[in-house]
């Protein structure tokens, strides 16, 4: 692949920045990595985050913790001179219950930072030397992506607001069967679903289950024939959706009728304009459960995540970029599927609303995403260089968008034309 005359000027530079970070960026991923923290509490990273970047006294970084509402968001930010384009990283740092960082949040956060860091370095190098115009460098702490839609949140409060490119990569387990892989595979369409989440509630009337059961109404009969309902759907929707959920609550005693009983599901389809369609299938499901058994149903409903649009001239960007510094990279996921295969985003809401990048890695693993042994992989030195070797693609692409006009302008269009 071409590699643009715009990128050669930052292919050495950032790498280089890099090497001059490597023991901080090696400092915070392990600090987040050991000290695993749930959606809208992760105090110590957002702090450790912070606390880095304030270390840094020379370096004209404005750093904004608890950013735009959210105790644990956080924003940093570099300009030069007045007006230009803007560029966003986001580093995601929650963990998953009870298995720690078995997504690889950790590995996000430091790519991300560490591509924030190397770009801001290559532009002041730049600027120095020949001179650029203006333009803005910005890291975005983006909590509670496993549960909770912190980037929704952050759209909702204006952090994305005149934003002309924002990227982050996520880890995947490597294929076995295929070494090379340990290097990128970028997620181009398709690898990612829109999803709803809901909290149901089922409603019924309490009595003595063996003295007088006819007297109750059985939210847990509700919630069984629910998950029948929705069983018996899954075979007639589409391979590429997904329905899945637990039973929170079902009742308190084997001897009392449960006169209220909980699930929570989660809903996927490839677009949110077909999630929308499945979702008041599933929804009719859970309706006919509370008619049958004569209980009362609410629904509460979380935040919604929308399928992930990735903007092709940044993928291919950053497929040229990483073939150059030697990197064996993809335009697409085929030779990684089931990876992440059907799961989902908040990224996916971001890529709506600004032309975005949301790239997959591989990194050694004896596990798939969300077991613990993906977690020791996330932690292991072999994930780091791989975050790393991401972050250096990435700020090539966030160097090449802050000057290149033609470009900007590609980027713009596809985000436009989608």
């Amino acid at each position: 692949m071409h590699v643009p005359e715009s990128q050669r000027p930052f292919l050495e530079s950032v790498q280089e920045a890099l090497r001059r970070y490597d023991a901080q960026l090696k400092d915070i991923n392990h600090k987040i990595w050991s000290n695993p923290e749930l959606a809208y509490k992760e105090y110590q990273a957002h702090d450790h985050i912070c606390e880095l970047f304030s270390s840094f006294k020379s370096s004209s970084y404005q750093v904004r913790p608890r950013a735009y509402g959210l105790e644990t968001a956080l924003e940093v930010e570099y300009t030069h001179g007045s007006g230009g384009r803007v560029v966003v990283f986001n580093a995601e740092y929650d963990a998953l219950p009870g298995i720690g960082h078995a997504c690889g949040h950790n590995l996000i956060a430091t790519s991300s930072i560490a591509a924030f860091i190397a770009t801001c370095e290559a532009m002041k190098a730049q600027a120095q030397s020949s001179g650029v115009p203006g333009f803005t460098v910005r890291l975005l702490g983006t909590p509670a992506e496993e549960s909770g839609g912190g980037k929704v949140k952050l759209i909702d409060a204006g952090a994305y607001k005149n934003v002309d490119a924002c990227l982050m990569v996520h880890p995947v387990p490597m294929v076995p069967s295929s070494p090379e892989l340990l290097s990128m595979a970028t997620v181009v369409q398709g690898g990612f679903l829109a999803n709803d989440k809901v909290t149901i509630t089922f409603t019924g009337k309490p009595a003595h289950a063996a003295a007088a059961p006819w007297e109750g109404i059985n939210a847990l009969d509700a919630v069984v024939s629910a998950y029948v309902n929705v069983s018996l759907l899954r075979q007639q929707i589409l391979p590429s959706q997904k329905i899945h959920g637990v039973i929170v609550h079902g009742g308190d005693r084997p001897n009392i009728i449960p006169m209220s009983a909980t699930v929570d599901y989660y809903i996927r389809s490839p677009t949110k304009q077909s999630l929308k369609t499945l979702t008041e299938r599933v929804v009719k499901c859970f309706e006919a459960a509370a008619t049958a058994t004569g209980c009362k149903v609410e629904f509460d409903w979380g935040i919604s995540y929308d399928d992930l649009k990735s903007n092709i001239p940044i993928c291919e960007s950053y497929v040229s970029a990483m073939r150059a510094m030697g990197h064996h990279t993809l335009l697409d996921n085929s030779q990684q599927k089931g990876a992440l295969a059907g799961a989902s985003t908040d990224m996916g809401n971001v890529s709506y609303v600004v032309p975005g990048f949301h790239g997959i890695f591989c990194i050694p693993a004896e596990g798939v995403n969300h077991t613990p042994q993906f977690t020791s992989g996330a932690g292991s030195p072999e994930g780091f260089e791989r975050a790393i070797a991401c972050a250096a693609g990435m700020a090539v692409v966030g160097c090449q968008m802050l000057v290149d006009d033609q470009f900007a302008e590609a980027v713009k269009n596809d985000f436009q034309h989608e």
